[in-house]
């Protein structure tokens, strides 16, 4: 390892009468405690001119020092090459002038300095300005406006803005013959030295490690598994659901007439229920006392009267022949020819987003909400064209509608709606005797439900009650082939909108009774729920467990579930280490167990190459820090 040294400039002025005098680079080499075997040569340019001294030493023991001195700046103007390639090769770079000639120091700040930075070209070598004899004017005055030593002497302040301007380092030495002036300089010429060398022996080890690197066997690299395929999920149909069932008009189950019965408007007395007290006292569902609020009794007396007289019309269709309807005659003329309007309002599900919005603190009604209100005011208002006649219906409509206790006015009306979550959903009368027109038997057990959300959620059984079959016309009817755990999750379902599994096992068998009755968005529910927990599921607990990973497959494959069993299949080949040494791994098919194979991680040839790569450290003897 060597230090490769630069001097530029000569440290004695043109008038000086000791030229004699030995250089400082000299001075510092010959009495360095730190060097030896000082050999010495006048070299020359290409073109043959002699124009610097080469030094060549040992410092630190076994590191070689290079020393090219150059007291003439003329190098620069007649050997641009031998300059350029001088400082490339240069450690450190040193600069000497005399304090006494000025001449010679402006012409290093004007001419030579910017060729000194044009070869650098921003590299980091340490440059190292020395500034040497004592000023013959005596000590020059730092003050800025004092010129008396300016034109024969360079002062401090002009060497330390050339210093600046290099980035270099400032060393002011008024004598070479002082013993510390030279040890002075040597400290410091020593310490950028050190620098140097730590610097180059960072840069070998960096060179040892990469060359070494590149010929070291490396670890294999683990792919990444493969991506999982993407569940997409249904969007809910729930309002349009109980929507449609208004305009069908299945399984309707009471009949509104005006007094003179020219008309019939048929509704469910489930849905009306689901959301007024006025229709849960009007069909008997709560008793005065329960409401105890006189306005909704006042309006139900005055508005409805409920009849099953033998003049009437025969029952809406869907109606078993043992499930008598419900007539009731509308005694507001006005309220009664809007009543189509204000049941489509009430089907529309709008008082159910008002419930949602509300629980999560919003002051308002939901824009669908209030789209659905003013629609109904519109419709109200082309059919009356009366004000007053449309404000007595609207009025009517939010007494239907509002909660025992709280006044009728707009702002109760929408705020009074937090409560109907509780106490008039749907859920209210899920497996409940209250209104059901059908009892199922399963398991030896009895599960009371009503047609209208039956039909309106499910198709299967809309076919069922309203074709040619015994269930149509019957009130119990027997269900087999599922668990009545399992089919009270499918109702609640069909009810609420909503399931939650408690267990992989019953989601599985949930999505089973889905498939049954095609209510693909319970199966797509199910499906993501069994993917999520497995996936949540640590590896520890997957290799544990006792859930039978490859009977969900069959199962869901059996049923028609594509989407899971395709995850399944992917979810086995990705936990490979983990499945292949369980014995349900023996139940896959051919078929799946070659695309386990050839989709399975980490891959065959990853384990090989990693096999290979542990005989390989062993015989080194070496500790692997990868693995």
């Amino acid at each position: 390892m060597s230090v490769n040294i630069v001097a530029f400039g000569n440290e004695r002025d043109g008038f000086s009468e000791d030229n004699q005098q030995p250089s400082l680079i000299w001075s510092y080499l010959r009495r360095s405690a730190l060097i030896s075997q000082i050999d010495s040569s006048l070299s020359a340019s290409h073109v043959g001119t002699p124009v610097f001294t080469e030094y060549q030493a040992c410092i630190f023991g076994n590191v070689r020092l290079v020393v090219h001195d150059c007291p003439v700046w003329d190098i620069f103007d007649s050997d641009w090459y031998t300059s350029r390639s001088l400082i490339g090769g240069a450690d450190i770079i040193v600069i000497k002038y005399s304090v006494n000639d000025k001449t010679s120091f402006q012409d290093l700040k004007d001419s030579y300095v910017p060729m000194i930075k044009k070869a650098l070209n921003h590299c980091s070598v340490p440059v190292i300005i020395s500034a040497i004899g004592a000023r013959k004017n005596g000590v020059p005055c730092t003050c800025p406006l004092c010129t008396s030593d300016r034109r024969s002497c360079v002062t401090t302040s002009e060497g330390v803005q050339l210093a600046k301007e290099l980035g270099a380092t400032y060393l002011e030495l008024h004598t070479l013959n002082d013993f510390y002036i030279q040890k002075y300089f040597g400290g410091v010429l020593e310490y950028f030295m050190i620098q140097s060398l730590n610097q180059k022996s960072s840069e070998k080890m960096k060179k040892r490690k990469k060359t070494q690197k590149c010929h070291r066997v490396q670890p294999p690299q683990l792919e990444q598994p493969e991506k999982m395929p993407i569940l997409k999920g249904e969007a809910s149909h729930y309002d349009a659901d109980l929507h449609n069932l208004l305009c069908c008009c299945q399984c309707a189950d009471v009949a509104f007439y005006p007094e003179d019965l020219s008309t019939v408007v048929e509704a469910h007395k489930i849905i009306l229920c689901s959301v007024s007290h006025l229709f849960m006292l009007l069909f008997e569902v709560k008793s005065p006392a329960d409401i105890r609020d006189a306005s909704i009794m006042r309006t139900a007396q005055s508005l409805f009267a409920v009849d099953v007289g033998a003049a009437f019309p025969p029952a809406p269709r869907g109606v078993p022949p043992c499930v008598p309807p419900v007539r009731v005659v509308v005694k507001d003329s006005v309220f009664c020819s809007c009543l189509p309007d204000i049941l489509h309002f009430i089907y529309s599900g709008t008082p159910w987003e008002w419930v949602w919005l509300l629980v999560s603190h919003t002051a308002d009604i939901s824009w669908r909400g209030a789209f659905q209100w003013e629609q109904l005011e519109e419709d109200i208002k082309k059919k009356l064209k009366d004000p007053e006649k449309t404000e007595h219906v609207l009025e009517k409509v939010k007494c239907i509608l509002k909660t025992p206790g709280k006044l009728s006015t707009v702002k109760d009306y929408r705020s009074h709606q937090i409560k109907r979550l509780y106490n008039t959903s749907l859920r209210l009368f899920f497996n409940t005797p209250v209104l059901a027109d059908v009892i199922f038997k399963i398991q030896g057990a009895t599960v009371p439900a009503h047609r209208a959300v039956l039909v309106a959620r499910c198709e299967v059984m809309a076919a069922m009650f309203n074709g040619n079959y015994l269930e149509a016309n019957s009130i119990l009817v027997p269900v087999y082939g599922v668990s009545k755990d399992t089919f009270l999750s499918f109702l609640e379902y069909l009810y609420t909108d909503s399931c939650c599994p408690a267990s992989i096992l019953q989601a599985m068998s949930l999505l089973i009774c889905a498939e049954m009755y095609q209510v693909m968005r319970l199966q797509h529910i199910c499906e993501l729920y069994i993917i999520t927990q497995l996936q949540s599921m640590p590896s520890r607990e997957l290799a544990s467990t006792s859930l039978s990973i490859v009977s969900l497959l069959k199962k869901a494959k059996f049923h028609n579930s594509d989407c899971l069993s395709t995850w399944l299949l992917h979810f086995i080949a990705t936990n490979y280490l983990i499945f292949s040494q369980k014995p349900e791994f023996q139940d896959l098919s051919v078929e799946e167990r070659n695309f386990v194979e050839m989709h399975r991680w980490p891959s065959d040839l990853y384990l090989k190459q990693l096999a290979d790569y542990r005989n390989y450290v062993h015989s080194q003897k070496c500790h692997c820090t990868v693995m």
